[in-house]
């Protein structure tokens, strides 16, 4: 186990091309479960392999433990990595497979038979190691590529997308098993997804990243509730959060939100950020989570001065909650997440009530979170 430390650590390919990591500084906790989130393209694979020594450090130090790895070949790291395509040998066994690393390392074959054996209890895959990996299921040789992971007992896990191959239903059971085995293990592990089910059920802190930059890097609570811009707030959310362009302004001592369509009292707290920041008449860019926003009789009672008045164009049933996707006198556009006792045709005219101590406002030009 191991803490993991990067400084400044950037990645160039070529001597004129666009940095594809910049300024990347992170500490990693022993023994934390770290989750590199983003689009395809954001950096977070390329961060991960040069942690690994699979890609050279442009600039900047990485630390694993106490030594700066940097000029360290990545068999002499101490890690073990998880990949994407399981990268299992077609000719050798489940067992061979597993024990591939120790009989490398030249550990003596009875120490390889019990740490083998182990793994594959852990795994549940005892009764295939004679197998050959074609005649396994993707699942089963994602326990493959695992147990050849864990039996080395290595300082930190790597894995790189080692479930975007699967199934939906055996995404969910592999990520209930790798939640297990690090449990268990107490490992430092760094798991890159661009799945954001996958960090936000398994991640102690997840690093959001877009174009190579560290966008925010937090639990997945705070993630999910604060995100510090519009890019964690758009990318993060099974739908996407709502955003309203609009305008600060103060009417009858009152600080409210105002759209094309619609405008929104303020909480007194959000209203005296507004007034330290002397925002007045100042644009910006409201964020609301469509289950924040719906038509419950306490909702209206608490917010009477935030709602909204609407048309439904259609409906998303998913069986636990209705997708209501509405339009506001055709200048506003969002979506409501509802129970399904709520229900409404499609063109029904409805009034939505907004649950504004849950409301975001971000800058218009810089995307930032507005705080205190």
């Amino acid at each position: 186990m191991a803490r993991i430390l990067l400084n400044n650590v950037s990645k160039q390919y070529g001597k004129f091309k666009e940095l594809a990591v910049k300024d990347f500084n992170l500490d990693i906790n022993d023994q934390e479960f770290l989750v590199f989130l983003g689009p395809s393209g954001c950096g977070k694979s390329t961060t991960l392999r040069m942690v690994a020594g699979l890609e050279d450090v442009s600039k900047g130090e990485i630390y694993i433990g106490d030594n700066l790895v940097n000029d360290i070949p990545p068999k002499d790291r101490d890690i073990s990595m998880v990949f994407q395509n399981y990268a299992l040998y077609p000719n050798l066994t489940v067992y061979e497979n597993i024990a591939f690393g120790l009989r490398i390392r030249k550990i003596p074959k009875h120490e390889i038979e019990d740490a083998v054996k182990r793994a594959a209890r852990v795994l549940e895959i005892g009764a295939f190691l004679d197998r050959k990996p074609r005649e396994l299921s993707g699942g089963q040789r994602q326990r493959v590529a695992l147990g050849r992971a864990i039996v080395r007992q290595p300082q930190a896990f790597l894995m790189d997308e080692p479930l975007s191959n699967l199934d939906a239903k055996l995404r969910v059971q592999m990520r209930a098993e790798i939640i297990r085995l690090h449990r268990s293990m107490g490992v430092t592990t760094i798991y890159v997804t661009h799945d954001q089910i996958e960090a936000m059920t398994m991640g102690d802190r997840i690093v959001v990243m877009n174009r190579g930059i560290i966008q925010q890097v937090d639990s997945p609570e705070e993630i999910y509730n604060r995100p510090t811009n519009m890019f964690v707030a758009k990318f993060i959310g099974n739908q996407p959060m709502n955003f309203f362009k609009g305008t600060i302004r103060e009417i009858d001592g009152h600080i409210r939100f105002f759209t094309k369509a619609f405008n929104l009292r303020l909480t007194d707290q959000q209203a005296n950020m507004m007034r330290n920041k002397r925002l007045h008449d100042y644009e910006v860019v409201m964020g609301i989570r469509p289950e924040h926003m719906g038509f419950e009789k306490e909702l209206f009672e608490t917010y009477p001065h935030a709602t909204i008045e609407a048309f439904l164009q259609f409906n998303e049933f998913i069986g636990s909650d209705h997708y209501y996707h509405l339009d506001s006198h055709g200048k506003e556009s969002f979506i409501v997440r509802a129970h399904p006792r709520a229900r409404y045709d499609e063109g029904a005219k409805v009034r939505v009530a907004v649950d504004m101590d849950k409301a975001l406002f971000f800058d218009r030009d810089s995307e930032e979170l507005l705080t205190d």
